[in-house]
């Protein structure tokens, strides 16, 4: 059967990194259960119990599972109803001299589990750095643009001036807030270890004849194998699924700020004031050949709307386990636990493609500031009257009276800003003629911006990309094929 007869998730197909769908592929989950039955036997035979030298050499030249060894398990499945069992089985037809001795004490989450710890290990650590790089994408663009006047909106209607690079501070704040939550919970990932089927570990005190310490080692040992700083205090059959939620509320919640920084970017683009990155071959309507959409920032919020939600079934699978467990936890996380990273790393990889390539429109900006500055700078017009011994209240009702005129040309007519023509025109204001452009320059009015750009994005933001150094060395900015 082709490939385009069945269905095919639209991630892996077209958005996922190659190396984000490895981490969860098949061959890499059954050949990491395989890579967890040899460390296993290895600390079990390290610690005394009778596994032969030959039964751990037959596992190690099969650790990674062939395209033979997934049929021989997908005909143990269909007579077992079990895939742990089914793949037991597999392995040891692939390593005779060890059959009796793989997956000595263990429970079926010894593998399932810890090789979803090791994923969400792996997983994490391939998009802390992608988080990295769309962070130092938008400091360079934030630090170059730190004194560029924009104009500011609140309640999306216009605001006190920030700069270009204000705003963008703004968003590496929020991504950082996700960077420092992903790393903590990438910190505190421990590991399940071999603790039985309830987590009573009473196979093991059974198979070292009441040793509890060398229970003790066995987990240090699996631990240092698969490299984990220590595992789980307490277990059920399962490392609890608490640990899932942690994960994605963290991962998912950057879903929330990526959606947030192309909402922004898409504004900007309906106001010719900023767009992503534009091909020179790429059509943007079908139908509409002049149309230049921002089909990478849509495609961002698409994907990120469906991450950020994933928390609720991460919540729902936890709060929904009895006792020491209950398989319905089960199916949802084969789909979950892939599903939460690809769509993460298919967020980080246009992100980096979007934010390396933003391009601005000056002119435009410039425009827009134009059309609202004269009112904004009608104070500092008050002020500079009064310092020449022009009456406060009467300088103000000039003023009230010229701007309503103004705004009625812009509402009404659909004309342009003519305040400062009609302030120009007007004897009143004759003492500050010579001034009105001075007062105007719309650097006047962005306050601390550049400074605040450049403390933060120099300060703390430089401090922790430098433990991304080496990664983003080498890091080239993402490419999309479609």
């Amino acid at each position: 059967m082709s490939s385009f007869d069945s269905y095919q998730t639209p991630l892996s197909t077209r958005y996922a990194s190659k190396e984000m769908m490895e981490i969860f592929s098949a061959r890499t989950r059954h050949s990491t259960w395989r890579q967890l039955w040899i460390w296993l036997a290895e600390a079990e035979k390290e610690l005394g119990l009778s596994i032969s030298d030959e039964a751990i050499d037959q596992m190690r030249k099969h650790a990674v599972v062939s395209d033979e060894a997934f049929e021989v398990a997908k005909k143990y499945e269909a007579k077992f109803r079990h895939d742990v069992m089914a793949h037991v089985h597999a392995f040891g037809e692939d390593a005779p001299a060890a059959a009796g001795s793989i997956h000595l004490g263990a429970t079926s989450c010894y593998v399932t589990d810890n090789a979803d710890l090791i994923f969400l290990q792996r997983a994490l650590d391939l998009i802390l750095p992608k988080l990295a790089k769309v962070i130092q994408n938008l400091r360079e663009f934030a630090i170059k643009y730190k004194d560029m006047p924009v104009l500011g909106f609140t309640h999306y209607q216009p605001a006190q001036l920030i700069t270009v690079g204000k705003r963008a501070a703004q968003w590496i704040q929020e991504l950082m807030m996700d960077l420092e939550d992903i790393e903590t919970v990438r910190e505190r990932l421990q590991f399940r270890g071999a603790q039985g089927t309830t987590g009573s570990q009473a196979t093991f005190l059974e198979l070292f004849e009441g040793n509890a310490d060398k229970i003790v080692e066995l987990n240090k040992i699996l631990c240092q194998k698969a490299g984990f700083r220590s595992a789980y205090p307490i277990s059920t059959q399962t490392y609890t699924r608490k640990v899932d939620l942690r994960v994605a509320n963290a991962v998912c919640a950057l879903g929330a700020t990526a959606e947030r920084i192309c909402g922004d970017i898409r504004h900007l683009a309906n106001l010719k004031e900023m767009e992503e990155p534009f091909e020179k071959s790429q059509i943007g309507s079908s139908a509409m050949a002049y149309k230049r959409n921002p089909m990478r920032c849509e495609r961002i919020t698409a994907l990120a709307r469906k991450l950020r939600g994933l928390p609720a079934n991460f919540a729902n699978t936890f709060s929904a386990q009895w006792f020491e467990r209950t398989l319905d936890d089960s199916a949802i996380r084969r789909m979950d636990i892939p599903e939460m990273f690809l769509l993460a790393d298919s967020v980080l990889l246009t992100l980096d493609n979007v934010t390396n390539g933003l391009v601005l429109y000056p002119s435009v900006i410039r425009s827009r500031i134009d059309q609202e500055l004269p009112f904004m700078a009608t104070e500092s017009i008050l002020m500079k009257l009064a310092s020449h011994g022009v009456s406060r209240q009467d300088a103000h009702e000039e003023i009230r009276v010229l701007s309503h005129e103004a705004s009625a040309v812009v509402k009404q007519e659909g004309g342009r800003n003519d305040l400062l023509e009609r302030i120009k025109k007007a004897e009143f204001f004759k003492p500050v003629w010579n001034d009105l452009e001075s007062l105007v320059d719309p650097k006047l009015f962005i306050g601390n911006c550049p400074k605040i750009v450049e403390d933060y994005c120099n300060g703390e933001v430089a401090e922790k990309l430098e433990s991304y150094k080496e990664a983003l060395a080498g890091a080239a900015t993402a490419q999309l094929s479609i």
